[in-house]
């Protein structure tokens, strides 16, 4: 094995990230869209996305974090796009700082609207400022209720050069084939769409809307209003039960790999790896693959797990044995007696979905990108 080799490492296709980009866009011709690239774009490296996205031919309409922290270091990039911060902020330090950077936090708090009001009273600001207003539909997360957020509106409305964004997220979308799921749903989109006839009528002007992140761009037309809010679709994995990534049009963007370290002859009957929790029933070769969950691979995933094994004669299948351990994990290379210390193993990705894994982990996509470490290097082509 080449010394100058990384031991794991997470490969970014950019390409791959443009073309999910582009699904965006052709199933919501119209809407702005504002891809999220919070928690480091899910582990993809936010400074990086940010670039890309910024870049591309689907014009795109603001970026959105989590955290004033990730909006700071963004706009850092200077990249010229609306930053949105779907947190808001946290303390009057954080709103001065989020009004003198030009950011766009979420209001969803009656203690963030007090803060609001004492600053808009305070100080005549010469330029407009963005606010998105969080409705609580039913997800009983951050929001207020319908009629507190008809209330907030008002209050907000009533300064010059205050624009509003008024808001909602889905809960349970992501099980279409789920008749209380599309129950629950049709409640929230009715919800959110009474209040904002409510407004308009009493306003008597029209103001954009954001209801739809990546289930709702792909399960539910009706939610796509004047901005879209895209995650985990961007990343190439799928926000639907029972529904590919391939079957929904994305490309995997993220593929996670690192090099066999060995590979053990191991008798039948003896076992492998902590716990002894695998027994090998046939005379094995046992391959140790340089990566384990102190690089964010799950500890939870089981004897069976696939893995792809890239050799001289190409990518085949075989399947993870015994506990993953912090450093190190072992596979079954028993049937593949063409692989060498120094192969490729892909552990998710690029013919290998991070949602299979994740189903074996017992968790989500999202899960697994976000807790890829960062002794994983990022190597972005």
């Amino acid at each position: 094995m080449d010394d100058k080799q990384a031991r794991a490492w997470a490969t970014i296709d950019s390409s791959a990230l443009r073309k999910n980009l582009a699904q965006v866009r052709v199933l919501s011709p119209e809407a702005g869209i504002v891809p999220v690239i919070k928690a480091n774009a899910y582990g993809h490296g936010m400074r990086a996305v940010a670039r890309v996205l910024a870049k591309t031919h689907t014009q795109i309409a603001g970026l959105a974090v989590a955290t004033h922290a990730e909006a700071l270091r963004l706009d850092e990039l200077e990249l010229g796009l609306p930053i949105i911060v779907l947190g808001g902020f946290t303390s009057a330090a954080e709103l001065a700082e989020s009004l003198e950077h030009g950011l766009e936090p979420v209001v969803h708090s009656p203690w963030q609207l007090t803060l609001l009001e004492q600053v808009f009273n305070e100080q005549i600001f010469g330029d407009k400022r963005k606010l998105w207003l969080k409705v609580n539909t039913g997800m009983n997360r951050l929001g207020f209720a319908p009629d507190a957020a008809f209330d907030a509106y008002r209050v907000l409305h009533k300064y010059p050069g205050v624009e509003i964004v008024l808001m909602t997220h889905l809960a349970w979308a992501d099980e279409p084939d789920d008749a209380d799921a599309v129950s629950f749903t049709g409640k929230q989109l009715a919800a959110f769409a009474a209040l904002r006839e409510r407004l308009a009528s009493q306003e008597r002007e029209t103001f954009a809307c954001s209801v739809a992140a990546s289930t709702g761009i792909l399960t539910q037309p009706q939610s796509h209003y004047e901005f879209l809010r895209p995650g985990i679709m961007l990343y190439g994995s799928s926000p639907l039960a029972g529904r590919s990534a391939e079957e929904l049009g994305l490309q995997p963007v993220m593929t996670l790999s690192a090099r066999l370290l060995a590979i053990n002859e191991v008798a039948a009957g003896q076992r492998v790896g902590y716990g002894a929790t695998y027994t090998c029933e046939r005379d094995s070769r046992v391959g140790i693959v340089a990566i384990g969950y102190g690089d964010g691979y799950p500890r939870s995933v089981p004897s069976g797990t696939p893995v792809l094994v890239k050799t001289a004669s190409g990518a085949t299948r075989t399947r993870l044995i015994g506990r993953v351990s912090m450093d190190t994990l072992a596979i079954d290379l028993t049937d593949l007696p063409e692989a060498t210390v120094g192969d490729e193993a892909v552990l998710w990705g690029d013919g290998l979905s991070a949602d299979e894994i994740a189903q074996a982990a017992g968790t989500i996509a999202y899960e697994l990108f976000c807790q890829v470490t960062l002794r994983v290097p990022r190597i972005y082509v």
